[in-house]
């Protein structure tokens, strides 16, 4: 069996992307905080003939994020694929001059302590699958490559996990393990040729079928 763990399964690009790996032979491993939005969320991927399960936990919970993976490989067998694109809160989007470094910690838990935990639990069990598709996935907002001074713990916390994911990319290629980010400048919008969850989802699958370079834009940043 072949598993795509997604963290952060929403209703717009997550459940997008569920459905696109899904009818490509993935099972689909659903990570967020609330079991019972899991669960519709599974349920109507099944009724379009996805296979998919829900694992409840917070992405700050390193405990808790790797009891849901555990359990995702258990349930449903070893992750080749991982993407990492929750959605971050609302309280870490001060303006920089307002942003204190107790600010930050919630952004750094979120952005870095995640992605390190979710990498961490799953590396070995790629490692053992020795796959030529195996992949890591990272999804974020514009400010990770163009900081905003009203998102300041966004920003600055994006940079660490790009940083964090750009040298996952370098050192995990011999191992045949792709590692790449989609940045997504702007909101993800339904019926946009660009940004619509689709596109972004065929987008992202792509970036697995094809397995080139590290960072991807959904469309270039504005001037």
């Amino acid at each position: 069996m072949t598993t795509f763990a997604l963290i952060g399964a929403g209703p717009g690009l997550g459940a997008a992307v569920a459905r696109r790996f899904g009818r490509h032979g993935f099972d689909i491993a659903l990570i967020s905080r609330s079991q019972p939005h899991l669960d519709t969320l599974a349920a109507q991927l099944g009724e379009d003939g996805v296979t998919a399960r829900g694992f409840a936990a917070d992405v700050r919970d390193p405990d808790a994020l790797n009891a849901a993976l555990d359990a995702a490989t258990s349930t449903l067998g070893p992750i080749e694929v991982l993407q990492y694109s929750p959605v971050p809160h609302k309280d870490f989007m001060k303006p920089v001059l307002e942003t204190t470094a107790a600010d930050l910690q919630g952004p750094f838990a979120f952005s870095v302590g995640g992605p390190v935990t979710a990498v961490r639990n799953v590396l070995p069990g790629m490692r053992d699958l020795g796959r030529g598709t195996l992949l890591l996935l990272f999804v974020n907002g514009g400010s990770a490559v163009r900081p905003h001074p009203d998102r300041a713990g966004t920003s600055i916390a994006f940079a660490a996990e790009s940083a964090y994911a750009r040298l996952l990319h370098d050192q995990l290629a011999p191992d045949g393990i792709h590692v790449a980010q989609l940045i997504i400048p702007g909101a993800i919008t339904p019926g946009d040729d660009r940004k619509d969850p689709d596109v972004l989802a065929g987008l992202l699958f792509d970036l697995h079928r094809e397995r080139t370079g590290f960072r991807h834009f959904a469309e270039p940043l504005d001037a």
